[in-house]
């Protein structure tokens, strides 16, 4: 009898759904080559992270599907994967890294650095090629934490290339300053050297760089959130009332300003002895899960305090790599898979985002436009843009009415610079030589005549 066509083993496989996805492994053009030969069938998957943590699930549906067609004497499925990333590859900054991934937490304690170490190593564990840009300016504690000593050398363009530890590219201004020098910078100074990081650092490819914030809403939030371009960010808290409090603060700054919440890792959920390996609920009980539960937000895990992590930590030797089968170090490859799938479903859902623009011609065009990623088309006069700037300069912060003059304002003046906000706006410059004003993707479409 002969063998199945390469149609009908398709079609086969397009019983095989992901189930992060809801779709199809075929619609997702997660099949990458079909082979065969007689009644042999070979079939490679491409799955859009190595951390998949239903891989194994979706081979064995592949195979049993397979087997079911007529003629099939042998089968082989193999799995792949190619990280899915939506930035990095066409931008200037941070060229080379497919996601930039911000883990922050609403106050300090709640352990977020050692959370970023030991994420970073669950995802290498898995194949990823993974960074850490250490963006707690004040309080920098990666090196220490991955026994990095090193200072970053420079490539042949004067560009920084990270140390390496465990597998891991780093870079933190720790490298940078002696080991007991404080960091006394004013806001604005800190947030200029974290830019300086964002763009003078050669990362090569990475599949993840996770950015370790420092706690709170402050100015290095900000700057990462206009200039890093995030796909996500992570939340880390601990179980008590007060973290979870504050923790849903730095959800909701990234949420303004259109950061994906990829998901809530719940840290010191409890005390893993060190004798039995049980773990004992010292805190309340699942207050991480509830957090992300009442904002709609996915749930990564909850990681027990571990003697063993501090110990692992201060030896530079994260728990991951310290005692890779305690409570602990489990939990961690059990969020990076979490977290991968989240990040890949997060991707690919903002690639059917249409309020964004695909097309900016705001100086090059007369009369400028732009055109919107659903193909809508926006067309806007220089003068009323300038009216509308949204800045405290030209509106009261209290009322939010217009201040700005008309009188104020030449006839003539043209936009001169349209330079990108993070994922939520444009800072416009003007001839006039007004540049503070940061208009949102919302209100420059309502600002729009369509055509």
């Amino acid at each position: 009898m002969a063998g199945p066509t390469e149609q009908q083993v398709r079609e086969a496989l397009k019983g095989v759904k992901d189930p992060d996805l809801g779709r199809d492994i075929v619609a997702l053009d997660f099949v990458k080559e079909v082979k065969l030969c007689d009644g042999a069938v070979g079939v490679t998957i491409e799955l859009t992270t190595p951390a998949c943590p239903v891989k194994e699930q979706m081979k064995s549906e592949a195979e049993a599907l397979i087997k079911k067609l007529p003629g099939v004497t042998q089968v082989d499925v193999k799995m792949t994967a190619q990280t899915v990333g939506r930035v990095g590859q066409d931008s200037d900054v941070l060229k080379g890294v497919k996601n930039v991934v911000a883990i922050g937490s609403g106050k300090g304690g709640v352990g977020k650095s050692t959370a970023t170490a030991n994420l970073a190593l669950a995802l290498a564990g898995t194949g990823a090629k993974v960074g850490i840009l250490d963006a707690d300016i004040y309080g920098p504690s990666i090196p220490g934490m991955l026994g990095i000593k090193a200072r970053p050398m420079a490539d042949e363009k004067g560009m920084a290339i990270p140390p390496e530890a465990f597998g891991i590219k780093a870079m933190s201004v720790g490298m940078l300053v002696g080991e007991d020098a404080p960091t006394i910078w004013r806001g604005p100074i800190a947030s200029r050297i974290l830019q300086q990081f964002l763009g003078a650092v050669n990362w090569g490819e990475l599949d993840y760089l996770l950015l370790d914030l420092p706690p709170g809403t402050g100015d290095v939030q900000l700057t990462l959130t206009q200039s890093a371009p995030l796909n996500g960010a992570v939340i880390v808290t601990t179980p008590q009332d007060v973290a979870l409090r504050i923790a849903k603060k730095g959800l909701k700054m990234f949420q303004q300003v259109n950061v994906p919440i990829i998901g809530v890792i719940e840290n010191m959920a409890g005390f893993a002895c060190p004798s039995c390996g049980t773990v004992h609920n010292i805190f309340s009980e699942g207050g991480g899960e509830r957090a992300a539960r009442d904002a709609g937000v996915p749930f990564l895990g909850s990681v027990p305090l571990d003697p063993q992590m501090v110990q692992g930590g201060d030896a530079g030797t994260p728990l991951v790599v310290f005692n890779p089968k305690s409570p602990g170090a489990k939990a961690f490859e059990e969020i990076a898979k979490k977290f991968a799938a989240q990040l890949s479903v997060s991707n690919i859902k903002e690639q059917s985002v249409t309020d964004r623009p695909k097309e900016v011609h705001l100086i090059d065009q007369t009369p400028p436009k732009i055109v919107w990623s659903d193909g809508k088309v926006s067309t806007f006069d220089h003068f009323q843009l300038r009216m509308a700037c949204p800045c405290a300069a030209c509106r009261s912060e209290t009322t939010g009415e217009r201040i700005l003059k008309e009188s104020d304002v030449p006839r003539d003046v043209k936009v001169v610079a349209a330079n990108p906000v993070g994922r939520y706006g444009l800072n416009l410059g003007f001839s006039d030589g007004h540049a503070s004003g940061i208009f949102t993707f919302d209100h420059l479409r309502a600002l729009g005549i369509a055509i």
